[in-house]
């Protein structure tokens, strides 16, 4: 009887040590472009890469998924051969392996959208949004090398370029805001005494800022941080390209400098009444964002703007 008994609790045990359920890891699984493009012909072939970025080096197989369906493939590498028009989607990948407490999954990736263009031509822009005072290049790509002597680029449907020669390539110059919107391209040859133009579909075009104006967030919970403390955290976007230069954080009261610079976004200061604010601020690149001022407890009048 006492056997049984063991066996039935160690049984138990076993059962409980491997649960049905996986465990889903800090680490985010990313998807790379190895080969071709995120807009392709009909016909061509696209590859993807999953990466998750493991310290220990283990050893992952990988899920792939289009949408909200997975996918047979469990590659670290997949491809789409010879496209179609009905391959267009959103693929994401998650990592998976082994371990003693049962399978570890990754968090899944961020999806990454491949387009397959039925069409003639396409405008081809680099996968990643410009930045304010990049040089916004783009391609004026042909399903066959025909002869072109003009390419025209559209934004929201307005000429904004024109170029004679057979140079496909298109440059305006440094990025700004204002030239977030649709693109489209034209291009045209001559043929048989007839001139032929084709033109690509549109293609949102998107531009960052380096550095967002900074948002300030005062965390006044006494459970979390004391009765005579609050934590001021100031938020902030930065956009620069790796390997990016440092950026600093400044906190203010009344205007009035708290403390030093600090490379965190967030500081714990005393708790007082008074209007409070951030900076951010990367020397590098002779940048400087201010925050709005934010006010706590009770304050009068109205706080003049920081200094420049």
């Amino acid at each position: 009887m006492d056997a049984v008994t063991s066996l039935l609790i160690l049984s138990t045990l076993t059962h409980l040590a491997v649960p049905e359920t996986p465990t889903v890891t800090s680490y985010r699984a990313s998807v790379e472009v190895v080969s071709g493009s995120l807009r392709i012909f009909s016909g061509e072939t696209v590859q993807l890469k999953c990466v998750v970025r493991d310290i220990f080096n283990s050893t992952w197989e990988y899920l792939w998924f289009k949408g909200s369906t997975q996918l047979p493939q469990t590659g670290e590498k997949f491809w789409i051969w010879n496209s179609h028009i009905k391959d267009s989607g959103k693929f994401s990948c998650q990592g998976k392996r082994e371990s003693m407490i049962g399978f570890i999954k990754t968090r899944p990736s961020l999806p990454v959208e491949i387009s397959v263009d039925g069409g003639w031509a396409i405008l081809q822009i680099p996968p990643d949004p410009f930045i304010v005072g990049e040089a916004l290049n783009m391609v004026c790509r042909l399903r066959s090398k025909f002869p072109i002597h003009e390419t025209i680029l559209y934004k929201n449907g307005v000429e904004v370029m024109r170029q004679n020669g057979s140079n496909s390539h298109l440059q305006m110059g440094n990025a700004s805001l204002e030239d977030e919107g649709m693109y489209s391209c034209r291009a045209s040859w001559d043929k048989e005494m007839r001139t032929l133009s084709v033109i690509s579909a549109a293609t949102p075009v998107h531009v960052l800022e380096v550095l967002s104006q900074p948002v300030l967030e005062i965390d006044a919970v006494i459970d979390m941080i004391g009765a005579n403390k609050m934590k001021l955290i100031c938020h902030v976007q930065y956009n620069a390209r790796a390997p990016a230069p440092p950026i600093n954080f400044y906190f203010y009261k009344n205007n009035n400098r708290l403390g030093t610079a600090t490379s965190e976004n967030h500081d714990v200061v005393r708790r007082d009444s008074g209007w409070y604010s951030c900076r951010a601020k990367v020397p590098q690149l002779d940048l400087s964002r201010w925050s709005e001022a934010k006010s706590f407890g009770k304050v009068t009048g109205t706080l003049m703007p920081p200094p420049s």
